[in-house]
């Protein structure tokens, strides 16, 4: 899940890490409010999980409170690529001597966390990654031994820090570390990480992601989810305890198992080229052990997709029966009735499979086709998808 700013700054404040005052604004009277009570020169920025909020101009200083509410007029309910303003943080302006990046986040290619660090923040860390490498510091982090001073100060040496800051900004990356760990993140980022005339390092900016697969863990990060914001159907998924990413295509898609959904979607796209151009719609997988019911709550999620004109269940039975899935189709179309106007095709494979297609023959569904292979399944779900134009 990833956080607004404000949010991230709250955690960060929770762990220590310095941040500037700020409130949360849903109107431009509470902007105004909010200006006031801060009693100086504020900055009002725009609440989006995306970047580049500055250029579309999300992101403006205010001399005070009637400037305040002006600006946060101008900038609730933009359109910033694709995310809508639904609130705008007002926060106290801050003197910049020099501007920083610095994150944690997940390396999943070497399985380990990695340190990156810069002392030319302030722009997208892409730009300096591509334009001047040898300006961003990499630092692998051992997971069981984690970051105190001794290893922040390495990564501070790493990056170049200036002297006059590197013991604060060691300092505040230890604990940057704390707000990582201890909210089970998967990338805590700051950028601007700033140093002010008086060598003091502030949060200017903040991005955090956090791993779903540990909510179990932070009971209040549920209160971190902005519902208007959530796709309703993952957020419908969710509630089912249902692995589902929307997608923007045309063909629904289910199967058991991450790696067999992947190569899916992929023998889909594929497919879709000789017809028109039709795509996946989206990631699910219902596991390796789904029983009838989880496989009813995946067909009715993706069936009630307006995008949808096709879907293409792809199994391979091991833990999870052929038979399992195909009474959980049946009862699915059962449980829905006349709302399921969209063709399956059905492929199964492995455990059981006689008995699974035995039972889709037996139910003779009009809307069920069942086909051999994989590849034959997703040529006819994209024909399908394509037809239904």
């Amino acid at each position: 899940m990833d956080l607004y700013e404000y949010q991230a700054k709250e955690l960060f404040a929770a762990h220590g890490v310095p941040v500037l005052p700020g409130t949360v604004a849903t109107t431009p009277e509470e902007a105004r409010a909010a200006a006031e009570k801060l009693g100086q020169t504020v900055v009002v920025k725009a609440q989006v999980k995306t970047g580049g909020r500055g250029k579309a101009g999300g992101v403006k200083l205010a001399e005070n409170p009637d400037e305040t509410r002006a600006k946060a007029e101008a900038i609730l309910g933009m359109d910033i690529k694709g995310h809508t303003v639904h609130r705008v943080l007002v926060t106290t302006a801050s003197d910049i001597a020099e501007e920083y990046y610095f994150s944690f986040l997940l390396d999943r290619a070497n399985r380990t966390f990695l340190a990156m660090a810069s002392v030319e923040g302030g722009m997208e860390i892409e730009e300096v990654a591509a334009t001047k490498p040898e300006a961003l510091a990499k630092v692998p982090i051992d997971p069981l031994a984690g970051v105190d001073l001794a290893k922040a100060k390495e990564i501070v040496a790493a990056a170049k820090f200036p002297a006059e800051v590197a013991e604060a900004v060691a300092e505040v990356i230890v604990k940057l570390w704390d707000v990582f760990v201890g909210e089970d993140a998967t990338l805590v980022e700051v950028n601007p990480l700033v140093r002010d005339p008086e060598n003091k390092i502030v949060a200017l900016d903040g991005k955090v992601t956090l791993d779903d697969n540990a909510r179990f863990r932070h009971p209040g990060h549920a209160d971190l989810v902005d519902e208007r914001a959530e796709d309703p159907l993952e957020a419908r998924a969710k509630a089912k305890d249902l692995n589902y990413v929307k997608l923007d295509g045309q063909v629904g898609i289910i199967g058991n198992g991450a790696g067999l959904v992947m190569s899916t979607l992929d023998v889909v796209a594929y497919a879709g080229e000789k017809h028109g151009g039709v795509k996946p719609a989206n990631f699910l997988d219902i596991g390796g052990g789904a029983s009838a019911e989880v496989m009813a709550n995946g067909l009715e999620i993706i069936l009630s997709d307006p995008d949808v004109r096709s879907v293409f269940v792809n199994v391979f039975g091991g833990i999870t029966a052929c038979d399992a899935v195909a009474n959980g189709i049946v009862q699915a179309l059962g449980i829905l009735g006349g709302e399921a106007t969209k063709p399956l095709v059905v492929r199964l494979d492995g455990n059981n499979v006689e008995e699974g297609r035995r039972i889709l023959a037996e139910a003779n569904h009009p809307l069920v086709t069942v086909v051999d292979t994989m590849d034959n399944a997703a040529d006819k779900a994209a024909e399908l998808a394509a037809a239904g134009v």
